[in-house]
């Protein structure tokens, strides 16, 4: 009976506990608590313009009506997402795919009101931007961010946001894993089974005390809706990028100057490791912080700043994430010798991104294929240079999307086709003879390479 008893006092505390981190009337409370912060967001794109042989008629004129035909450029909408407020001044944080190449940006608050708002800044390389309400001197409700480091596999989290225009909508999940990587440089996404579609793009991704742990980003499906593998940039990394672009407009991050590669199993047992770990160096950028520092190829880098080095991937985190002038202690692997060797960090040389800025106009670009929307092009030095491709990107060059196909908002020039429908696709050959299978009104998954960024996107034919 004594056994018994305590079996069931054990029961009684687990339920106690299980029932502290799931809240027994669900998430009604912290929707109503937090969902006034969570805001839709709307972009429109000039198509065209005005070629400035004809005037633009005054406000208020009975010839008004004319400028969009005559004058001004139609307005297409090419991106619909979320976002979510920081700050109550109104300062909202977003995807930026959500915004980019946006002429017009609005946000849709939960009461209903649309609000016009500018852009403060963005960062490509987090996929993570920032804006400003424009409105007369006004609180708004505001969120905070939390510790997205001390979030555990098997949490319970939840976003609210705006799936299919469908704004306000609450789902629930747990972590599924932590410190995905997908291709991008400094990859480090939570991934949850909350279901995330098209529009929740940039909304907050919460845990049960209400904080934003990060912001839900990408989706891996091949139906291009929710299979329940979803990514969010964690808030460990958007809090210092948003802090940086509030602060100057972009982003600072710290440079080390050197590349290197993750360690194999393989490369561990013939240097003595007990396990694969640490960054082997491969180069180093003359006179940069790790040529001064003394590192040299070969050299196995295994700790920063006394944070163990998983792997290239890690490494390149750590270094985009110090402090410029920081000096730090590396320590690394040479020849079987463990040594310590301090660096001086920079910064990172970046282009600014500016979405009003059009490409180059180098060497015209041969474009004779149009499928699904996208006018292809072969990758060359001349479009890479032209499109900024990043250097990694290898398959088909999108040098244009039809604004009125379903390919506009979920594409855009400059992005390259890497796989469709999960083919390794090399050329525009090729890609043609894949796309050729599919009959209209059929949908095919593409594998875009955005700026080093992997983008999963379902288009109709």
């Amino acid at each position: 009976m004594r056994v018994f008893a305590a079996l069931i006092l054990i029961v009684a505390c687990a339920g106690l506990a299980a029932a502290q981190q799931f809240p027994i009337n669900g998430f009604a409370d912290l929707n109503e608590r937090l969902s006034p912060a969570v805001v839709n967001i709307s972009t429109a794109q000039r198509i065209g313009g005005n070629d400035g042989n004809l005037p633009d008629f005054p406000e208020g004129s009975p010839l008004e009506r004319f400028n969009e035909l005559f004058g001004d450029a139609p307005r297409i909408a090419n991106s619909l997402g979320s976002g979510f407020i920081i700050d109550p001044s109104g300062i909202v944080v977003t995807n930026n795919h959500v915004i980019d190449d946006a002429d017009e940006i609005e946000v849709t608050l939960v009461d209903g009101r649309t609000l016009p708002a500018e852009l403060v800044g963005r960062d490509p390389v987090t996929d993570v931007a920032v804006l400003q309400i424009v409105s007369a001197n006004e609180d708004f409700p505001a969120v905070a961010f939390g510790d997205s480091d001390a979030a555990r596999v098997g949490e319970w989290v939840f976003a609210i946001g705006n799936p299919f225009g469908f704004g306000g909508s609450l789902t629930q999940g747990v972590i599924s894993a932590r410190g995905r990587d997908v291709g991008g440089r400094y990859d480090d996404y939570i991934q949850t089974d909350v279901a995330i579609n098209t529009g929740n793009s940039g909304g907050p991704l919460f845990n049960m005390d209400g904080d934003v742990i990060g912001v839900n980003t990408l989706i891996y499906s091949p139906t291009g809706t929710s299979v329940g593998i979803s990514f969010s940039v964690p808030s460990a990394i958007v809090e210092r990028v948003v802090g940086q672009l509030i602060e100057f407009g972009e982003t600072r991050r710290g440079y080390l100057g050197l590349s290197a590669q993750a360690v194999t199993s393989e490369i561990a047992e013939s240097i003595g490791l007990d396990r694969p770990r640490g960054a082997l160096v491969r180069s180093i950028a003359e006179e940069g912080p790790a040529d001064e520092a003394g590192l040299q190829v070969g050299d196995i880098v295994l700790t920063f700043d006394t944070l163990e080095v998983a792997d290239d991937r890690v490494l390149s985190r750590f270094a985009a994430e110090s402090e410029i002038g920081q000096r730090i202690e590396i320590g690394i692997l040479r020849r079987g010798e463990e040594r310590t060797l301090v660096a001086t960090i920079a910064r990172l040389a970046e282009e600014r991104p500016d979405s009003n800025e059009t490409p180059e106009a180098e060497a015209p670009v041969e474009t004779d294929t149009q499928v699904f929307g996208l006018t292809l092009a072969e990758l060359t030095p001349a479009s890479r240079r032209r499109f900024r491709v990043h250097p990694e990107a290898e398959g088909v060059l999108v040098v244009a999307v039809d604004p009125l196909s379903d390919a506009a908002g979920k594409a855009r020039a400059g992005d390259v086709i890497e796989e469709i429908a999960y083919t390794r696709v090399e050329n525009i050959a090729e890609a043609t003879s894949l796309l050729s299978e599919y009959e209209d009104g059929d949908v095919a998954l593409f594998q875009l390479n955005r700026g080093g960024q992997f983008v999963f996107q379902s288009i109709r034919r």
